[in-house]
């Protein structure tokens, strides 16, 4: 398994008119916690795209369970629990301290710019082998 956290300190931007973190928002924090990791592993995102390869979203679900307000602490902890396939999945959890604010998955592919699938690389595969299983993956 790979898990990161990635904290964030909500902005007054995010906020709607009900002082509420609105949710899509949390969509965009995902995809920050997802290019994290790739930072984390040594293989930036920047650097597969210009290996023509990409990795969209393919399917998300999130659950909100408790608002945030702006100027909340945040922690984004993104969970990989599984080996990439052909499709691979991410988890994650959204906390406040210790209380859980929201979890959510996602579905990946890889792709070319061109949009035809690909098999994970073997050198990113080679590189997961190196941290799975390692406990909490903190940043350079």
């Amino acid at each position: 398994m790979i898990h990161t956290i990635t904290k964030i300190r909500v902005r007054y931007a995010e906020t709607d008119r009900m002082d509420v973190v609105h949710h899509s928002n949390h969509l965009v924090w995902f995809e920050l916690a997802r290019i994290e990791m790739l930072d984390t592993l040594g293989i930036p995102y920047k650097e597969m795209e210009a290996q023509d390869l990409m990795i969209p979203v393919l399917s998300a679900s999130v659950e909100y369970l408790s608002p945030s307000f702006f100027d909340d602490r945040l922690e984004i902890h993104l969970f990989m629990k599984e080996k990439p396939r052909a499709r691979f999945f991410f988890e994650y959890e959204v906390k406040s301290g210790e209380a859980l604010i929201a979890t959510a998955k996602t579905s990946h592919a890889f792709m070319n710019k061109a949009g035809r699938g690909l098999r994970p690389p073997k050198e990113f595969l080679e590189l997961l082998d190196q941290y799975w299983g390692k406990g909490l993956l903190k940043p350079a």
